[in-house]
């Protein structure tokens, strides 16, 4: 328990259900919605449709999707949500254009958006309440209006000369040339029209129609190549979900083209790692950098989409694997270059997680990648483009190089832990590249140090970039560590901003009281009954 002298908030705790969003706006719909009767899917996508409208840099319906649900006495059920490069894309068409890499605000940075064909197939398939009763709160915000929030105005200043370079993004976001303050009232008028056409006509009203007609064209018009036929035909597609066993309990994640399988690679090199008597130590910190360096080489190098590149999940999964990864930790200095990873080579959001009073339990993870994504926005139906296919590589030997209808690595990941058949905790960490570093950092001290959700959330984060050598950390961490951090090795720098943020809710698998987190580092909450 934190020392309660201190700033900080304590976690929350329910006996039948429980939402915890990085939105207070959200959360309040998805209890809404669980009042209401709908199950923990219905309270996720009503939650994550708001967040569309009230954190638009953060996520939106332009974006990519991905979900763990698990039914009470059911098996855990993992959805891929992510977009598709459109069906012209292929190294060969860049290299003939005389493009070298995807940038940012460009048409080729935007993938076809898989969040809504996520939300309606998961809403079809396991959902109790209607479609257009889950988006109707989005809608209303939209068309009403919603105060922006704190940290949501510092990521909106951060972005207006993004925003300055596309007539409709300043349109819609910015008020002569000006970010909206904390408290000002902000309205997504287009946003609202489609969603309400989503909310009547399900998935075929955004991905074929008028709606889709508006973002192909502008897509074209600006030099892409997506076409009519890439938004009819986008499908998620469920999928079988890989877990690791940690401290008695069952970790699951989405397979790839996500990096989740990265976040189970990590907790089992961290696993046999002595942990001390606190994660802010000098010791421990280094073991969790180079921990880092090592496992997200493998990622770069080795994680794809599995329908395009062979990736070796079962060495990546093994023991063995996690243990030679281990000893290239050297506990005396940082290592500089890093070795290969030593497998055989084959040719970075919003998070939410809800339990309701059935039992299930969903963990739900929807992304525009970058804040604000692309900056790219089509202009009558106000969908802000993610630009995820930065995700891509232009080089034809990469198992991650662009192809049609392939889906680039993804950073974000949903997490699910259950102990035997039980789910004990949906649980998820935003922040881009960081996300993989932040389930094993939550996980251990949630595990390993005997923090709450809450306390596990708030403690100091760091993350290294495995090839620049730079280690981002939060000025929590103390001085005297951080420079013998520096003394190992390390170079150490300031983040931008706050790094990550995260949800969890714990399920007591003995009382079934409900104890639920949300990070401080965004403006949401836990909210339970």
């Amino acid at each position: 328990m934190r020392d309660l002298e201190l700033p900080g908030r304590s976690p929350a705790h329910g006996m039948a259900a429980m939402a915890a969003t990085s939105h207070t706006l959200s959360t309040q719909t998805a209890i809404d919605i669980l009042r209401r009767g709908g199950n923990a899917l219905d309270a996720a996508i009503a939650a994550c449709a708001v967040q569309c409208v009230v954190e638009p840099g953060s996520t939106g319906i332009g974006g990519d999707n991905f979900c763990l649900y698990k039914p009470a006495g059911g098996e855990v059920v993992a959805f891929n949500g992510s977009g598709k490069a459109p069906s012209g894309a292929t190294c060969e068409y860049f290299a003939g254009e005389g493009i070298s890499e995807i940038q940012r605000q460009t048409p080729h940075a935007c993938v076809v958006p898989g969040a809504i064909d996520a939300w309606c197939r998961l809403n079809a398939d396991h959902g109790k309440l209607a479609l257009k009763d889950l988006l109707a709160p989005a809608i209303g915000y939209a068309r009403e209006g919603y105060p922006v929030s704190s940290r949501v105005s510092v990521d909106w200043a951060g972005a207006v000369d993004l925003m300055k370079a596309e007539p409709t993004m300043a349109r819609i976001f910015l008020n002569n040339g000006e970010p909206p303050k904390a408290g000002t009232l902000h309205r997504q008028p287009e946003l609202a029209a489609t969603m309400e056409a989503v909310a009547q006509g399900g998935r075929d009203a955004f991905y074929t129609g008028e709606i889709a007609e508006d973002m192909v064209s502008y897509l074209r018009g600006l030099g892409g190549l997506h076409t009519m036929e890439d938004f009819a035909s986008l499908s998620g597609r469920y999928e079988t979900p890989i877990s690791a066993e940690f401290r008695g309990h069952t970790i699951w994640q989405c397979p790839p083209n996500g990096q989740g399988v990265i976040a189970l690679l990590m907790l089992n090199i961290m696993a046999e790692v002595a942990t001390g008597e606190t994660p802010i130590s000098t010791r421990r910190i280094h073991a969790e950098i180079e921990a880092c360096r090592l496992a997200y080489t493998a990622r770069n190098l080795y994680v794809a989409d599995p329908a395009y590149a062979e990736v070796d999940l079962e060495t990546l999964l093994s023991a063995e694997y996690a243990a030679r990864l281990r000893g290239q930790i050297e506990p005396g200095r940082a290592r500089h270059p890093l070795p290969d990873p030593d497998l055989v080579r084959h040719d970075d959001t919003v998070y939410i997680s809800v339990v309701d009073d059935e039992g299930n339990a969903c963990s739900f993870i929807n992304t525009l990648f970058w804040g604000w994504g692309s900056g790219l926005c089509a202009p009558k139906s106000g969908v802000v483009f993610t630009n995820r296919a930065e995700g891509f590589s232009l080089d034809p030997t990469s198992p991650n190089r662009i192809e049609p209808g392939k889906r680039p690595l993804h950073t974000i990941i949903p997490g699910m832990v259950a102990r035997g058949d039980k789910a004990v905790m949906p649980y998820g960490v935003m922040g881009g590249e960081y996300q993989a570093m932040g389930h094993m950092q939550f996980l251990t001290r949630f595990f390993d140090y005997g923090m709450d959700v809450q306390e596990a959330m708030d403690a100091p984060r760091f993350m290294a970039d495995p090839f620049t050598g730079e280690v981002e950390m939060e000025e929590t961490v103390p001085q005297a560590i951080r420079a013998e951090l520096a003394d190992l090795g390390h170079a150490i720098v300031k983040p931008g901003k706050p790094i990550g943020g995260s949800q969890a809710i714990w399920i007591d698998p003995d009382t079934g009281i409900l104890t639920g987190g949300a990070d401080p580092r965004k403006d949401g909450c836990a909210m339970g009954y």
